[in-house]
C-alpha cells in the first residue's frame, strides 16, 4: 500500500514544485497531489537542486522525455557535456540524466546541475566503480551507498538503482543471446558472480530508502535485464526482475518514497501493449520509464527513428517518460548533433500519443499549424514546430519563390498548389 501520510508529510515541501508543475499542465494542484499521493505519479524534486523547473510524470498528465548526457572514459569533456545540456534544454526535454564515468564525476555533476532547470537523475553505480578504478574486486556495498548519500545531497532528483537484478536471475539471463546490455546491470551481475552474495542494493534497501527519503529523491527502479535484442524480449529473465520490481515499488511506497520503473528496451512491435500492461500490474500502476522500446534490431544509425516508433506505442499503451536514443545508439559516444535529433524525435512519438490518447489540449498544436499552413503563415509554422530552426532551415533552402511571393513552397510550386487551389474553390463556391 502507499503510505499517503508519508507521502502528504512530505508534500508540504514540494508546495512549490506541484503548483509549478501544474501550471506547465494546465491542470489543478490538487490532481498532481492526488497522482503523487497514490503513486501513480512523481515529481521529482530534491531541494537541493536550486533554480529546479520541476516537472510531474505520471500517466494522468503530458508525457515526458528524458535526455541522456556523460562522458565515456575514452571520450568527451566537461565542456563538450555542458554543451550537449544546453541542446538537450533548447530541443525541448523535460528531464536529463548523467550517465558519465571516470574521474572527478562529483565536479562535473555539480557544474551539470548548477546549470540544469530540468530533473536531473543519475546511475550510481557508475561513480561507485569508477572510484574504485574500474576493479569489480573494490567496488563494496558501503562504497555504493556512500556515492548515494553524496549525490543525494549534492541535489540529484533521481537515481536509477538496479536493486531488481537478483542473482537467482543470473542463469536466466546468460541463457540470452545477448545477456545482460544494462551497463549497471552488468557491474552488479560481475559483483554477485565474484563475491557469491546478493544484490547489494537489493540487500541494503532500507538504507537506501533512507536516503532518498531524507532528501526527497525519486527512485527509478533501473531494468537491469531489459532485452538488448528482439530475441531476448519478454523472457523469463525480464519477467523475474518484474516481478522483483513490483515488490521494490511496494517497499517504496511503505516508507514514502516516490518511485518509477523503467523498462525494456528492445521489443517487437507487437510486444510492447503486453509489456507496458504487465509492468503496470505487477508495479500497481507505477509510472513507467522506457527505453525506446525499440522495434528492430537493424537501424543503426537510425536508432531513434526506431525508438520513436516504439516510443509512441509505449507511450500510448500506458509510459509515462520515455528516455531518448540517439543516432549513435550502438555505435559510439553521441554528440550534441545527435542529442538534438534523439530528443526531436522522441518528443514527436511524446506528442503524437498524447494526440491519440485524447489528452487535453494536446491537439491544439496540431490544430494551430494547420491554421498556420492554411494561412501559408511561415513564421507562425515555425514556431509551432517541435524543431522550428530545422522547419525554417529546409524551407530556407528550397524556396523558390521571392521572399513578397510566400503563398506556396518548392513542392509543388505556385501554379500546382493544392492549398491556394482549395482557397480558390472556396472563393468560388456558391
Amino acid at each position: 500500500m502507499v503510505n499517503t501520510q508519508g507521502i502528504e508529510a512530505r508534500a508540504g515541501r514540494w508546495t512549490a514544485a506541484m503548483r509549478s508543475a501544474a501550471a506547465a499542465e494546465e491542470v489543478a494542484v490538487e490532481q498532481v497531489r492526488a497522482a503523487l499521493a497514490a503513486g501513480t505519479a512523481v515529481l521529482p524534486a530534491n531541494p537541493a537542486h536550486a533554480a529546479l523547473r520541476p516537472a510531474v510524470v505520471g500517466r494522468a498528465f503530458r508525457t515526458k522525455v528524458n535526455a541522456n548526457l556523460g562522458r565515456s572514459t575514452e571520450r568527451s569533456s566537461l565542456g563538450e557535456e555542458q554543451a550537449k545540456l544546453q541542446v538537450a534544454l533548447a530541443a525541448g526535454a523535460d528531464c536529463i540524466m548523467d550517465l558519465s564515468v571516470g574521474e572527478n564525476l562529483a565536479d562535473l555533476r555539480q557544474t551539470l546541475l548548477a546549470q540544469c532547470p530540468l530533473p536531473f537523475g543519475t546511475v550510481p553505480v557508475y561513480e561507485a566503480l569508477s572510484r574504485a578504478g574500474g576493479a569489480i574486486e573494490r567496488l563494496s556495498p558501503d562504497l555504493l551507498l556512500e556515492v548515494i548519500r553524496e549525490q543525494a545531497a549534492q541535489g540529484v532528483d533521481f537515481m536509477t538503482l538496479h536493486a531488481g537484478l537478483r542473482r537467482e536471475h543470473l542463469p536466466l539471463a546468460l541463457r540470452r543471446l545477448l545477456g545482460i546490455v544494462s551497463r549497471g546491470g552488468a557491474i552488479l551481475a560481475q559483483w554477485m558472480q565474484r563475491y557469491e552474495r546478493e544484490n547489494p542494493l537489493y540487500e541494503r534497501w532500507d538504507e537506501v530508502l533512507e536516503i532518498c527519503a531524507q532528501h526527497d529523491v525519486t527512485v527509478s527502479l533501473g531494468d537491469g535485464l531489459r532485452p538488448g535484442c528482439l530475441a531476448d524480449a519478454s523472457d523469463a529473465a525480464q519477467f523475474a526482475e518484474l516481478d522483483t520490481l513490483g515488490e521494490l515499488v511496494r517497499r517504496c511506497r511503505a516508507r514514502g518514497v516516490q518511485v518509477m520503473v523503467e523498462g525494456p528496451g528492445h521489443v517487437p512491435f507487437d510486444q510492447i501493449r503486453l509489456n507496458v500492461e504487465r509492468e503496470q500490474t505487477v508495479c500497481d500502476g507505477a509510472p513507467f520509464y522506457v527505453l525506446g522500446p525499440l522495434v528492430t534490431d537493424v537501424a543503426a544509425g537510425y536508432d531513434h527513428i526506431a525508438c520513436a516508433i516504439g516510443g509512441a506505442a509505449a507511450a500510448f499503451y500506458g509510459a509515462a517518460l520515455l528516455c531518448y536514443v540517439t543516432p549513435a545508439e550502438h555505435l559510439g559516444l553521441p554528440g550534441a548533433e545527435d542529442v538534438r535529433q534523439g530528443v526531436v524525435a522522441c518528443r514527436i512519438a511524446a506528442h503524437a500519443a498524447d494526440v491519440a490518447r485524447g489528452l487535453p489540449g494536446a491537439r491544439d498544436r496540431d490544430d494551430a499549424m494547420s491554421q498556420a499552413r492554411r494561412a501559408f503563415d511561415w513564421e507562425r509554422q515555425f514556431a509551432l514546430a517541435l524543431d522550428g530552426a530545422q522547419a525554417r532551415a529546409r524551407y530556407e533552402a528550397a524556396r523558390c519563390a521571392a521572399p513578397g511571393d510566400p503563398d506556396h513552397c518548392s513542392m509543388c510550386g505556385r501554379e500546382f498548389c493544392a492549398l491556394r487551389a482549395t482557397e480558390q474553390l472556396r472563393r468560388a463556391a456558391p
